[in-house]
């Protein structure tokens, strides 16, 4: 299998620490819900070299590696992870500020009317009354639900802050990239 681009793979954590003596990896997932590097068959890994060994990090000297996943379980809000290939406490150190990414295509199914927030990133935003309201440029946890913020992509200008629920989102069509909402554009 060839190396995929960055840009075609999601990250979805990042390895803080060696957990125990066996090389498992502890991961910080970005999502309170890690269920996708949960249930991750593969990974790549994405070190950019450490700024303090005299070398300018940036992502053209990111490399990728790929690992196949032993095992993936939670424990105590991180996810713990057996790496195949790494077997001791020294060689899971020294992945760590490792990048953990993931292809799209290996997430497993969600139920309807439950979205992955990287696929609501670049869908269009209209309101009822057929206004464009701008673009997803990200999507947030605040704690009691997601938040939207929807803008200008190519500035990354947030015009708004629209929460993500059943009140105000009316309608998520990912294959056309449209999500219809109950918000004016008047609203700030």
């Amino acid at each position: 299998m060839s190396t995929p681009s960055l840009n075609s793979l999601i990250e979805l954590g990042a390895i803080s620490e060696a957990q125990g003596l066996q090389g498992q990896v502890k991961v910080r997932p970005h999502s309170s819900e890690p269920v996708a590097l949960l249930s991750s068959k593969s990974v790549w890994l994405s070190l950019i070299p450490r700024r303090d060994a005299g070398v300018a990090a940036s992502a053209e000297q990111a490399s990728l590696t790929q690992y196949k996943v032993k095992s993936a379980k939670m424990h105590s809000g991180n996810v713990v992870m057996a790496l195949e290939g790494v077997t001791d406490r020294d060689q899971a150190l020294a992945l760590k500020g490792s990048r953990i990414l993931v292809a799209r295509d290996a997430f497993p199914k969600v139920e309807s009317d439950s979205y992955y927030w990287v696929d609501l990133i670049g869908c269009s935003a209209i309101n009822l009354q057929g206004d464009a309201l701008g673009e997803v440029i990200d999507v947030n946890e605040n704690g009691a639900h997601g938040v939207i913020s929807i803008g200008d992509v190519a500035t990354k200008a947030i015009k708004y802050l629209v929460p993500f629920v059943k009140e105000v989102v009316q309608n998520v069509d990912l294959p056309n990239k449209t999500i219809t909402l109950d918000w004016q554009s008047d609203w700030q």
